[in-house]
């Protein structure tokens, strides 16, 4: 629905609620309140946020105190932890998430397996691209490297993986870790293709790293000698950056939460995928109301 649509549609049920208060016929408010919310509230609300780790405590609180349906997309911009052990500890968080009224979203991370048959995901689609799903946990989804999602009436073009910096300290413990964690040759090939026919237009970037020249160097272990860093990911992002127009661009990883230009790192954070996307504009609007008041 347009602005001016919601505007007419507005007028035409103050006309109603007038001409019923004429007739001496009068609604409670909490009626009218739902008839409301129910012509103007958006179907899908979009919320993100930044790795979990497999702890999820906070977005249990974060859920429980809003209304959320099934229809609502939670976003985990990468490490959600729910394929990290492959056994019973990691089906203890898909049981605690599945209860929650939402649909959650995950980008894949660098500590997580990829989702595959062999884990006993199947493809389904969901709001325009594919997605990996388990039959026992249809509100847990899994988004695939290079498809692009339409949420809100915006195009959204997810880009996981990234480089594990404590590869070798995983490796020595015998903790969990994949060769596949950055894309491949084969999905860089496939975003650069979906974006050559897209005119190198989309609305949203979901990542789970950023382009390099965003690296928060603020926030590096000191402990870290980043020439050891494989930061390939981060460079092939620079590139995309580069060439792409978009108006937003939200990445975990770093666990920091601040925004960069167009760019936003989230980590314990919340958002709401903005109907007005251009910042520009956002930034307008606020204006313009602050003057209001």
């Amino acid at each position: 629905m347009t602005r001016e649509e919601a505007e007419k549609e507005l007028c035409r049920l103050l006309e109603e609620a007038e001409a019923d208060i004429q007739a001496g016929r009068t609604l409670p408010a909490e009626e009218v309140f739902a008839q409301l919310r129910e012509e103007f509230a958006p179907r899908n609300i979009v919320y993100l946020t930044g790795d979990t780790h497999g702890r999820f405590e906070r977005i249990v609180d974060f859920c429980s105190q809003r209304e959320m349906d099934r229809e609502n997309t939670f976003v985990i911009l990468g490490d959600a932890g729910l394929n990290f052990y492959g056994g019973l500890r990691d089906a203890l968080g898909k049981e605690q998430l599945a209860k929650l009224p939402c649909t959650f979203f995950c980008i894949h991370g660098n500590h997580e397996q990829r989702p595959g048959p062999e884990l006993g995901y199947e493809r389904t689609q969901y709001h325009g691209g594919s997605v990996w799903v388990q039959p026992q946990y249809p509100n847990l989804l899994f988004a695939i490297d290079g498809e692009v999602y339409d949420f809100c009436g915006h195009s959204c073009l997810v880009i996981g993986g990234a480089y594990s910096i404590d590869k070798y300290y995983r490796l020595a413990r015998g903790y969990g870790w994949w060769p596949d964690e950055q894309p491949s040759p084969q999905i860089k090939e496939k975003v650069e293709q979906v974006l050559e026919e897209r005119n190198w237009q989309v609305d949203v970037v979901f990542s789970h790293t950023c382009p390099l020249k965003y690296e928060p160097v603020e926030v590096f272990l000191p402990g870290i000698d980043q020439s050891t860093v494989d930061k390939s990911t981060e460079e092939w992002l620079d590139t995309i950056e580069s060439k792409l127009h978009y108006e937003r661009w939200y990445c975990g990883h770093y666990h920091t939460e601040k925004q960069v230009d167009k760019l936003r790192f989230m980590f314990e954070d919340y958002a709401l995928l903005s109907h007005t996307l251009s910042i520009e504009e956002e930034k307008a609007l606020i204006a313009k109301m602050e003057r209001r008041d």
